[in-house]
């Protein structure tokens, strides 16, 4: 027979049990208090779906370390010591760049923003002395190597069609003596430029260090083959004439990027292109204008 407890105790564990179920029942209701509260401070899918707040964003992009900061302070990924974007100024022979821009507008161009990097750009350092006096006429001249330096409404028109911000990557097939280059380093600092002529190449690489475009980076190699290194591009721009468009450079195209090329043979008809990658990786090509560009040369496998 089992021994039972005495009366005391059994009252005695009644009063425990009842503080228990007290305590417990306080305890549940702070849990649901807290719970509560941490419900009322979670975001609701609409705002998650909208990100951080443009203050937050704006810290959060990464640039590539060999580039300045543009329009935001430097991240982690951008040492503190990066060179700010700085724009060449130069008012030598104003007036004939700013006759130049009227010009170019005459035919109907109206974009503001390049009109303005036109008239800034001083044209005459990118050509022989001997063209110099002719620098600022709408006609493409010679700069040596078989290569000539483009009529100043085609720079104009294709750096328009580019659509480029000053957050925009953008890769330049044909340096040439670096005119082009220039134009683009006005409107975004992350401007990379090939030329596959040596001479030229060099030419260009200290032509654009003398004038101040240290956010130009300049090779020597391959135009064909892109530069994948430093890809992809929201834009590329190919200042002489391709049989067909690279597959390279339409690989290394972001999704939404634009890429302005004339395609054709050297003897035949070239026609200016647009080439659009759509969001979801399919391309759209637009023929816009025939011209007459020097061909695309091609290199051997160590020149790429």
């Amino acid at each position: 027979m089992r021994s039972q407890p005495p009366q005391s105790c059994r009252g005695e564990a009644a009063r425990l049990d009842g503080r228990l179920l007290l305590m417990l029942g306080l305890l549940g209701v702070f849990v649901c208090v807290v719970v509560v509260r941490r419900r009322a401070t979670t975001p609701s899918q609409g705002l998650l779906a909208t990100g951080p707040p443009a203050s937050e964003a704006a810290s959060t992009q990464s640039h590539p370390a060999v580039f300045p900061a543009t329009t935001t302070a430097a991240t982690a990924s951008v040492p503190a010591t990066a060179p700010a974007w700085k724009i060449p100024i130069s008012t030598a022979r104003q007036n004939e760049r700013d006759a130049m821009a009227r010009t170019i507008a005459a035919y109907g161009l109206k974009d503001e923003k390049v009109l303005k990097v036109m008239r800034a750009v001083p044209r005459h350092e990118f050509v022989p002395a001997d063209y110099r006096r002719r620098a600022y006429a709408d006609t493409p001249l010679p700069i040596g190597n078989g290569q000539t330096i483009s009529q100043p409404y085609i720079v104009a028109e294709m750096t328009r069609l580019l659509e480029l911000t000053d957050a925009s990557r953008v890769l330049e097939i044909g340096t040439g003596s670096g005119y082009q280059a220039a134009v683009l380093a006005h409107l975004t600092p992350h401007v990379y430029t090939v030329e596959i002529v040596k001479p030229l190449a060099e030419a260009a690489r200290k032509r654009l260090k003398r004038l101040g475009y240290a956010s130009v980076t300049a090779r020597w190699a391959d135009g064909w083959w892109g530069w994948k290194q430093h890809g992809p591009f929201d834009a590329i721009i190919v200042t002489c004439a391709a049989r067909q468009i690279p597959p390279p450079l339409i690989a290394q195209l972001t999704h939404g990027g634009r890429m302005v090329i004339p395609v054709g043979g050297p003897l035949a008809t070239q026609t200016l292109m647009l080439v659009q990658k759509r969001p979801d990786g399919t391309i759209q090509t637009t023929d816009l204008m025939p011209v007459r560009f020097a061909p695309l040369l091609r290199g051997t496998e160590k020149e790429r």
